[in-house]
């Protein structure tokens, strides 16, 4: 577990039942990814009786200003809806808490690090092969992630997931491609094999719906493009079990870095 906090105060989480979801959010329709962070946080909050959970995106910081107000000076669980522990997850997430928020705060692992995310991946991937009529051993599945070229990262979380996968080996090969960085998806998304194509990413946005698309048509790819995993029916129940967890653990306890 990741945990970052204030100095000014400390007590065990299970005295506040309090936590945040943040996303990072979309700057070219920031009030859509506003809406979207909070309906998760409200099927996160219904999962979790006695808890107030509220959702906000880093790109609309007076949303992030009104969540944050709503749990006053009370210990906080920060759950990051990102899919690594890149720069926004790792650096301006806690520090814009910091800023923001009188009390203190864990800082949790992100969504993209999760184990349960991961073998949600696999159970996904299974199902939309079995929806397609495809026969898994014969079948690609294609992870599409974003990727970065000055953050290993990203890439590590998505290389995590499709170990996982081709740990099990029912696919025929369980490729890798990038949007930003090196492989690249319109070169992975060459196949000469029936496949699937699963977006490792947090939510529909700019990348998700236009470049992910383009992507793929440069390539050929024909296969199936399943939705963002982020936005699966699940992530609301593992959000829930992450933090139902983390309510276990002190903020005196020390914080432990976490790397992905």
């Amino acid at each position: 577990m990741c945990g970052t906090r204030s100095p000014s105060r400390r007590g065990p989480v299970t005295e506040a039942r309090a936590a945040l979801i943040v996303a990072h959010g979309a700057p070219s329709s920031p009030g859509a990814a506003e809406r979207a962070i909070r309906a998760i946080a409200a099927r996160v909050e219904d999962a979790l009786p006695g808890w107030s959970v509220r959702g906000a995106t880093l790109m609309a910081p007076a949303g992030l200003e009104a969540a944050l107000a709503a749990v006053a000076e009370q210990p906080l669980l920060v759950f990051p809806y990102f899919m690594a522990n890149g720069r926004f997850a790792r650096e301006r997430l806690p520090r814009t808490i910091r800023a923001l928020h009188a009390g203190s705060f864990q800082l949790l692992r992100p969504l993209g690090l999760d184990p349960a995310l991961h073998r949600l991946c696999l159970s996904v991937a299974q199902e939309a092969v079995t929806a397609a009529g495809l026969p898994p051993g014969d079948t690609v599945l294609l992870l599409a992630g974003h990727g970065s070229p000055t953050d290993p990262r990203p890439c590590r979380a998505v290389e995590d997931v499709a170990r996982l996968i081709r740990s099990r080996q029912e696919f025929r090969e369980v490729r890798i491609g990038f949007l930003d960085q090196p492989p690249l998806l319109k070169s992975s998304g060459r196949l000469n094999a029936p496949a699937i194509c699963l977006p490792f990413f947090a939510g529909r946005a700019g990348h998700v719906e236009v470049d992910l698309p383009a992507a793929l048509a440069a390539a050929g790819f024909e296969g199936p493009l399943l939705a963002p995993i982020g936005l699966h029916p699940r992530i609301p129940a593992i959000i829930a079990a992450a933090l139902r967890a983390a309510a276990t653990s002190s903020f005196d306890a020390a914080p432990t870095q976490l790397d992905g």
